[in-house]
């Protein structure tokens, strides 16, 4: 353009953000794709983020996995922090396992019993039972007695 042709009150120099003529806004278009870019990546952040305990119980192998889980989605559709750190410290902490060795002992304590059980029943089959010296002495005298009389 002839120098002649600009106002008065223009300067030599237009930035590239300006508009132009033919209606291509470089600026917006940036804009737009940036803040595009940015809204996924705080999305998967923040999605990131809410399964953090999930992850934490899944790799430690959690016997409360599903609980876990159930918190995060409360705290996610609720908005409510204290259900993500409660999951976060459900999955972090191991609850000791007092149930197991309870159950062990009570098994080993059933299976020493059923081995006394069937020691004494076998006991009992081999040894026949004791007979007291008054029976024994009275069943010979009616032997006697019997051998005589015949």
């Amino acid at each position: 353009m002839d120098t002649a042709a600009l106002h008065p009150m223009a300067t030599g120099h237009i930035p590239t953000y300006v508009t132009a003529a033919d209606g291509s806004d470089y600026l917006f278009n940036f804009m737009v794709i940036f803040t595009v870019v940015l809204i996924v990546l705080l999305g998967v952040g923040y999605f990131t983020l809410h399964a953090l305990p999930e992850r934490m119980a899944h790799k430690l192998n959690h016997s409360q996995f599903q609980f876990v889980g159930i918190l995060a989605l409360l705290a996610l559709f609720t908005h409510n922090n204290i259900f993500w750190v409660i999951a976060i410290l459900v999955a972090g902490f191991r609850i000791p396992d007092y149930l197991s060795p309870i159950r062990s002992m009570a098994t080993s304590l059933s299976a020493l019993a059923a081995q006394g059980n069937q020691a004494t029943t076998e006991r009992e089959a081999v040894e026949p039972e004791a007979v007291p010296l008054e029976v024994e002495a009275e069943a010979e005298t009616d032997a006697d007695a019997e051998a005589k009389g015949h």
